[in-house]
Parts: structure tokens; C-alpha cells; sequence
């Protein structure tokens, strides 16, 4: 996730650290890059990421590699074009120490039908 400089030292956060993403929807871990080429108050988190829960048996856990669409609102713009209806979110974010380790080795661990 790209994050301003001042955003980063606000949170004691540098190049390369894992911080924790969420908002009332979810959770998820990011990689920081700190970069003068975003605004402050903005971050970047590009999608790509395939969702792997921490606990797939429990709904809403959280995403170890950093899927954004945890994040964000699961609504189409209409029953024709199902598009997404926003490209931007409101999240917090903070240093972490404790999150669980990505695997980008493996896939991602389905829970039982």
C-alpha cells in the first residue's frame, strides 16, 4: 500500500513494514511503500491480491495478503451492469507486529461446503 510520508510518520510506519488496513467492513495486512507520489490523507491499495482469510470457517476474517475488497462496498450500480459503484473507500490504518504471514506459495485455503 502506498502511503504519504507525513501519513507514514504519523503512524510510525517506514518502507517494507506491515500495517494493518480496516473500516466497519474489514481487515486486512498490507506491505508499506512510503511515496511523495500520493496525497496526503490517501493511500493506494492496488487490487490483485487474492483473498485468503486468516480463518476461512469464520465470515469476515480477516485477509492476510491484502485483498481491498474487504474493504469496500460489495453493491453493483445496476441489475444490468453490475459495475462497481466506487472506486474509493474511507479506512484507518496503523502499524502491525502481529500479522499472520502470507503464503503467496500456496493458494488460498477454502472453507467446507
Amino acid at each position: 500500500m502506498r502511503i504519504h510520508p507525513s501519513d507514514a510518520a504519523a503512524r510510525g510506519l517506514s518502507d517494507g513494514d506491515t500495517a494493518k488496513v480496516f473500516n466497519d467492513r474489514g481487515v486486512c495486512y498490507v506491505g508499506i511503500e512510503v511515496s511523495d507520489r500520493i496525497r496526503p490523507g490517501v493511500v493506494e491499495l492496488p487490487t490483485g491480491a487474492w483473498y485468503d482469510p486468516v480463518d476461512p470457517a469464520t465470515p469476515g476474517s480477516a485477509c492476510r495478503h491484502g485483498n481491498p475488497n474487504v474493504l469496500t462496498r460489495d453493491e453493483g450500480t445496476s441489475g444490468l451492469a453490475q459495475g462497481p459503484v466506487a472506486q474509493s473507500c474511507l479506512v484507518e490504518v496503523e502499524k502491525s507486529l502481529t500479522a499472520p504471514s502470507p503464503d503467496p506459495y500456496s493458494g488460498p485455503t477454502f472453507a467446507p461446503r
